[in-house]
């Protein structure tokens, strides 16, 4: 097991591999990616049953990850580095011509540790509950993990996936949605506003847990224990996490506007002093 402070460098790593991803082709999504940092480590670094020595597209007898905001793939792909799916060096290829690190993660360029494309949004969830479905079927005991944007929760088939994992007893996933309370047009109040999650989850047969803290590590590991603690008993699980956009870069911090907009040198330079190198750049 890793220490918080092990983990904690790794987040820091993980924010400049952002940026400088972002950076380099003047495009991407460094907001939502810079949010969920703490999570995807502490998911692949602590939680996570997986071998990236040897992927495999079936993924059995190893806990599943599914990236339904694919959007995000700054961070997915740099996780997905630093835990060995494939060199580091090769984050430097981001949305590039002919490279496999897609904008948005896509399977036909075989990149280990991607399982389902996610370009449009609000298809993951029901992509994971047949993975979890399947695991049943094999008595394989591992348990599903997925992760989703607030914004995402205005598609309706997240809604329809919700009410089916219920109905069947789908209790061997455990989903966690980024509550950064911004989307790509403003606030997720101002464009549509989704009242309690919490209530909305409940009343479709979930359990659902409180992540307050999303950016503090401690508290991601914490939680992530937790809801694991709550599969097998006949209720698929929710994590609602409280995240901040472009947290640990100050200038990105609290605003859609960095949503999918890249830094400039200067401001790649800022963001890059606030997180101090750990692991090597690539």
């Amino acid at each position: 097991m890793a220490s918080t402070a092990e983990l904690e460098k790794i987040v820091s790593q993980v924010r400049r591999d952002i940026v400088r991803m972002v950076h380099a082709v003047n495009s991407g999504h460094p907001g939502g990616s810079l949010g969920c940092t703490e999570y995807l480590v502490a998911l692949y670094f602590e939680t996570l049953k997986h071998n990236s020595a040897n992927f495999s597209m079936n993924g059995i007898g190893e806990d599943l990850f599914f990236l339904s905001n694919g959007h995000i793939s700054p961070v997915f792909y740099s996780v997905l580095a630093h835990s060995g799916y494939f060199p580091v060096k090769e984050l430097a290829t981001f949305r590039k011509l002919n490279t496999r690190l897609q904008g948005h993660p896509t399977t036909h360029e075989h990149l280990e540790g991607v399982r389902i494309a996610s370009g449009s949004l609000g298809q993951g969830l029901s992509v994971a509950i047949g993975a979890a479905l399947a695991k049943k079927l094999n008595n394989d005991k591992n348990i599903v993990y997925t992760l989703h944007g607030d914004g995402e929760l205005q598609e309706g088939q997240i809604w329809e996936a919700a009410m089916y994992a219920a109905a069947k007893k789908v209790d061997n996933i455990i989903s966690t949605v980024d509550m950064n309370g911004q989307q790509i047009d403003g606030s997720t109040d101002q464009v549509l506003p989704m009242g309690s999650l919490r209530a909305k989850f409940e009343a479709f047969g979930w359990d659902v847990l409180d992540l307050e803290k999303g950016n503090d590590i401690a508290s991601v590991v914490a939680t992530l224990n937790k809801a694991k603690e709550h599969t097998g008993k006949g209720k698929p699980v929710m994590i609602l996490m409280k995240t901040e956009m472009g947290h640990g870069v100050d200038f990105m911090m609290g605003s859609h506007k960095w949503h999918g907009v890249a830094p400039n040198d200067e401001q790649l330079a800022q963001a890059l002093n606030q997180n101090p190198e750990t692991l090597g750049d690539y």
